[in-house]
């Protein structure tokens, strides 16, 4: 009995989910909704990461997105709507963050590692050109094998 109702209701929330659709707009304003959804777009979710806050389902991301509302049905700019969040959340929370002193090492870092490793690179390259060739170990076969006849 047990079972039956467990696979019973299995069904039952497989059935509901299929006939769940696209959530509806929030704003009863769709001038409002596409500016809210453009300045989300620019924002990266905190929670995710590497998602925008129009893409995210996090949670902190649908109460960004319902505060991007709030503050434009308030008449507040888009502009104003950024300095708000950036005030609040620091520059990371911008996709494209600005190039200044405090990004300079985002903008800069994967140039650096690259640097880093080609120099890593030719000094090991250098270094091992210079060793005599007794410093490598001859072909020779593993300990246990012995080497098949030639023909």
């Amino acid at each position: 009995m047990a079972r039956r109702l467990l696979i019973a209701s299995a069904l039952l929330a497989a059935t509901l989910n299929a006939w769940a659709g696209e959530a509806r707009s929030v704003a009863d304003d769709p001038a409002l909704e596409a500016r809210m959804m453009a300045i989300a777009t620019e924002l990266r979710c905190l929670v995710c990461q590497n998602q925008t806050v129009a893409d995210s389902h996090a949670g902190l991301a649908v109460d960004l997105r319902q505060q991007i509302r709030e503050q434009l049905a308030a008449g507040k700019t888009d502009e104003q709507v950024r300095s708000f969040m950036t005030d609040r959340y620091g520059d990371f929370v911008l996709y494209k963050p600005p190039l200044n002193a405090r990004t300079a090492l985002l903008w800069g870092g994967p140039a650096l590692l690259s640097l880093g490793a080609l120099l890593g690179l030719g000094w090991l390259l250098r270094r091992r050109a210079r060793l005599p060739d007794e410093a490598f170990d001859p072909e020779t076969p593993d300990e246990g094998q012995s080497e098949l006849p030639r023909s």
